[in-house]
């Protein structure tokens, strides 16, 4: 009776944990949710084997943005905060990747160990800024000002470094120009290091790791972290009466967005093998306010999905010309801003779940 007693004590918190896949937080539940997103994944593993490798290493480009994406969902969509600075993340981890690399060189796995401590830099960053703004009681739309002014003196530094002096060991930073030459993920493998040039094995590595951080930020925003989030995106006050820390939250949740921003921003770095001031401009701090608008910032599966097809689109319209793609994005926005707030994304689950409950009537 003991063994039995304590094997079914123990399964408990692994089915509660597990249970926190599916919430009140997130869209998206049974097994018809979860069979369509089987279907999703099985597709996309089978993706290379009918693509040709350009096309791959540009899927794998669209999936690098993705990170940066569920980040600022879970900042202004769970948080209530919006913020301009992802791309500040993004360019202080991909320029780190590339000066580790640069001067260490990328063998036995040292890549891998960059893009650590990349990432890792990057939400510390989040921590010091998130640390100033919300222990600072800014809030509202001072946060959007600060997280961008800091964002444009960091694109406006980079950009004036192009000088000989400016170089940290032997990367030189080369001002608006970026750094280039940088060298991509390798994973110590017998008979040679596996270089991750873009193709099918980053591909699926990315799709690897686009998995579990997606299942990961579920698990987190149904725990009782994600409800304090929303409980102070909806009224902080009555959160802070109740006894939590509001602003700790806040920062908490900042410092995961920053650190999903440098992940992108490594990631992009060492696929492209190179970064440039750009990266955190104006337009750069945008878009992705336009990616997690039109998905749904409320929910991380509208935001990963509103992601890929606002990328594919605006690749699409780059064609013709990046201003009339830049154009088209900001109508998409104003769009999306007066006929569903709430994101298209979301508006059509929420049409295909009330067509099926009429169906199932």
């Amino acid at each position: 009776m003991t063994e039995t007693s304590n094997g079914t004590g123990s399964s408990q918190p692994r089915l509660a944990f597990l249970r926190r896949l599916e919430g009140p937080q997130t869209m998206g539940r049974g097994p018809l949710f979860w069979g369509a997103a089987a279907v999703a994944v099985m597709i996309a593993v089978v993706y290379p084997l009918m693509a040709d490798a350009w096309t791959v290493g540009n899927t794998a480009y669209f999936m690098i943005w993705t990170f940066m994406a569920m980040g600022l969902g879970l900042v202004w969509g769970y948080a209530g905060a919006l913020s301009f600075g992802q791309t500040a993340f993004f360019g202080l981890a991909g320029y780190t990747y590339g000066v580790l690399t640069l001067n260490f060189g990328a063998a036995y796995g040292l890549t891998i160990v960059a893009l650590l401590l990349s990432v890792a830099l990057g939400a510390l960053f989040a921590v010091v800024i998130g640390y100033f703004m919300f222990y600072g009681r800014i809030q509202g739309v001072f946060i959007g000002i600060v997280t961008l002014s800091v964002t444009l003196v960091m694109e406006t530094f980079m950009s004036q470094t192009a000088g000989p002096q400016w170089r940290i060991g032997e990367a030189r930073l080369n001002g608006f120009n970026g750094m280039s030459g940088i060298s991509p993920l390798t994973v110590p493998w017998p008979g040679g290091d596996l270089v991750l040039f873009p193709g099918p094995i980053l591909y699926y590595v990315l799709l690897g790791l686009l998995v579990l951080c997606y299942l990961g930020l579920r698990i987190l925003l149904n725990s009782p972290f994600g409800n304090v989030l929303v409980a102070i995106r909806e009224n902080p006050h009555r959160v802070g009466m109740l006894g939590y820390d509001v602003r700790l939250y806040q920062m908490l949740a900042f410092a995961i967005g920053g650190g999903f921003a440098a992940l992108s921003g490594a990631l992009y770095t060492a696929w492209g093998q190179y970064i440039t001031p750009s990266s955190m401009g104006l337009t750069a701090a945008a878009l992705p306010i336009v990616w997690v608008a039109v998905g749904g910032r409320r929910d991380i599966t509208a935001t990963l999905i509103g992601t890929l097809a606002v990328l594919y689109g605006f690749q699409a319209l780059t064609i013709y010309g990046s201003q009339y793609a830049l154009v088209v994005m900001g109508a998409l926005l104003l769009f999306t801003v007066l006929v569903a707030p709430q994101g298209l994304v979301v508006a059509g689950m929420n049409l295909v779940a009330r067509l099926f409950r009429r169906a199932q009537r």
